[in-house]
């Protein structure tokens, strides 16, 4: 894999495990500025957990994660977040609360961002105005696609340099599918820099400029989905859940 020109995240020779199960063996990958990548792969491959490992939530044991050539391997998530590496995990939302509480909460722990906190929170609504219309609804009663617009948009408060999505599609209905690849769009044609997991090729191949493989904690395959799935061994495992 060649380094990608003006590179926004790098990662280098990544190992992560949990106890004595590691996950990710050498792993390497970057992402540029403005770019959109799709990570595809089995189940237990080892793409949430290089999520986590990019966010902050897993310490990686050998290894380096550098953004905009800046190391960041060892900092704190809360650190990734102000410095605007931001992850989307399903419909993570505080239940208990309101969609407007939530919201509120995602800035609770940054005081700078709570200075212009309504008008943060007012493009969210801009952006998904079924939010806007169930801003007072308890966020655990919402459905499970407005429940996922609810943690797209606690992540776009943060006016991420790069968003990191698990899982967009998982369990959605269609026509919700549709309406969150829409946004994502919209944020991509901007210049949003996004690492988006997905089990869907045909969602990544709508979402992103290029396709990462990863098998057994490594990654197997790295540029155009066209010629991914033009090759055997990853088009089974991609279809079929075999192993390439």
């Amino acid at each position: 894999m060649g380094e990608t020109a003006g590179s926004l995240l790098r990662v280098r020779e990544l190992d992560v495990g949990y106890g004595r199960v590691q996950v990710l063996f050498g792993l390497d990958l970057d992402i540029g500025r403005a770019e959109s990548v799709a990570m595809l792969g089995t189940n237990g491959a080892g793409k949430t957990t290089l999520l986590r490992a990019i966010s902050g939530l897993e310490t990686p044991t050998r290894g380096t994660i550098l953004l905009s050539d800046d190391e960041i391997t060892h900092t704190s998530a809360e650190e990734r977040v102000r410095r605007g590496v931001v992850q989307v995990r399903g419909a993570d939302v505080f239940r208990g609360l309101t969609v407007d509480e939530n919201l509120r909460a995602a800035l609770a722990a940054h005081p700078t961002l709570r200075r212009d906190s309504t008008a943060r929170i007012d493009r969210v609504y801009d952006v998904f105005p079924a939010l806007a219309a169930h801003q007072r609804q308890d966020a655990g009663s919402l459905s499970g696609g407005e429940q996922q617009m609810l943690a797209l948009g606690s992540a776009l408060l943060f006016d991420p340099q790069l968003l990191l999505i698990d899982e967009l599609s998982l369990g959605l209905a269609p026509l919700v599918v549709q309406r969150l690849v829409d946004v994502l769009l919209r944020l991509r044609a901007a210049g949003q820099a996004m690492l988006v997991v997905e089990q869907s090729l045909t969602i990544a191949a709508r979402l992103a400029e290029r396709v990462v493989f990863v098998e057994k904690g490594t990654v197997r395959f790295d540029g155009a989905i066209a010629e991914l799935t033009a090759r055997d061994e990853f088009a089974r495992a991609i279809f079929l859940g075999g192993e390439a």
